[in-house]
């Protein structure tokens, strides 16, 4: 994305990375229909959403795309795998020009309930930790 149009909220180059990712748009059987939405202005308001925290209700007009098809596209790129990639495809970028410092990482795990088990587990969930 240029600097001009969406460049206040997407980084330089994103666009240009991201636009060979997404999927091709779906083409209506019967034909007709509205057009789509600029895909552009729609990665913009997803990017807009994902970094300020708003709600996708809370969208702001000036994308020109309403927060349902917003939030579709992102719905859709998502089940396409979109983020992933590009995720794959920018760190490869910055590792290229060696900007990817693995001295530091966070790992995620998933946490599962330990029922009816573990040594300092009370009779309830206000007596954690003490012996029962």
């Amino acid at each position: 994305m240029e600097r001009g149009r969406w460049g206040w909220i997407v980084p330089d180059g994103l666009w240009e990375i991201a636009e060979p990712l997404l999927p091709p748009a779906r083409v209506r059987p019967q034909g007709g229909g509205v057009a789509n939405i600029d895909d552009e202005a729609v990665c913009a308001a997803i990017v807009y959403v994902l970094v300020s925290g708003c709600a996708w209700r809370a969208l702001p007009p000036c994308f020109g795309a309403s927060k349902s098809t917003v939030h579709r596209r992102f719905l859709i790129w998502s089940r396409a795998g979109v983020w992933g990639r590009l995720r794959q495809k920018v760190l490869g970028l910055l590792d290229g020009h060696g900007l990817v410092d693995l001295s530091r990482a966070v790992l995620d795990s998933a946490r599962a309930r330990a029922k009816r088990g573990g040594e300092l587990v009370g009779p309830g969930p206000v007596d954690r930790g003490k012996n029962s």
